[in-house]
């Protein structure tokens, strides 16, 4: 069945337009702007939620993320691992739970800066369009493991092929056109969240080193008048 023009804007021209815009605007951002290349961090605003939002959602999108960028670069060997029942079962269980993570995670952070005065007035329209794209992609993605199961071997058999046809310039759209909608909206999530990272508090996952995971903690003490 052809790809209708719908199906060729949306798996073929936005996915260009947004990795374009993230190459060439991390450029100019960094060039121009170097040091808003941060996280921005509130925790001095407020620490006790902090490290119960801001922990599980760092943890569980690291490991997503790496999950997803491993199926990517190596289809074969996600599908030589599930061959196995069980440690397709372990695969499949271990991505549910580092996303459930990351949504948790993500829901606290969103609450967290909507109650607490002193965080709500350092949140940019950039920080709450930037979370609810996250919210949707990633409360997606949690969806497509309970209802579409078996979701690292399908990927590593169409997503897989479909991302190195674009990266190649010579999309193959038919692996994607016949998913479920809950699938495409989950791809042109990741691909919108690609082309809008230069403009958000993202930048700051492209400053190496980063020990934001291994750092100790953070003291913040306040000197006052009582």
């Amino acid at each position: 069945m052809n790809p209708t023009i719908l199906d060729q804007f949306l798996f073929i021209a936005l996915p260009y337009v947004c990795i374009f815009t993230f190459f060439l605007m991390t450029i100019y951002r960094y060039r121009t702007q170097a040091f808003s290349f941060s996280s921005l961090s509130s925790q001095f605003l407020e620490n006790k939620q902090h490290f119960w939002t801001v922990v599980p959602f760092h943890y569980g999108i690291l490991a997503v993320t790496a999950g997803h960028l491993i199926a990517f670069a190596t289809p074969r060997t996600i599908l030589l691992w599930n061959s196995q029942p069980l440690r397709l079962y372990i695969l499949e269980i271990s991505a549910l739970v580092c996303g459930l993570l990351t949504l948790i995670g993500l829901v606290g952070l969103i609450i967290r800066r909507a109650s607490s005065p002193r965080i709500r007035v350092v949140t940019s329209i950039n920080d709450w369009i930037l979370f609810a794209i996250l919210l949707v992609q990633v409360a997606s993605g949690v969806g497509m493991a309970l209802f579409y199961p078996w979701g690292s071997s399908w990927f590593a058999s169409n997503l897989s092929p479909y991302l190195w046809s674009i990266l190649e310039f010579n999309p193959e759209i038919s692996y994607v056109t016949s998913m479920p909608h809950l699938v495409k909206l989950h791809i042109l999530l990741a691909f919108i969240t690609i082309g809008y990272f230069p403009f958000t508090r993202l930048v700051h996952l492209l400053v190496v080193p980063n020990p934001y995971l291994w750092r100790k903690i953070q003291v913040v003490r306040w000197y006052g008048r009582k």
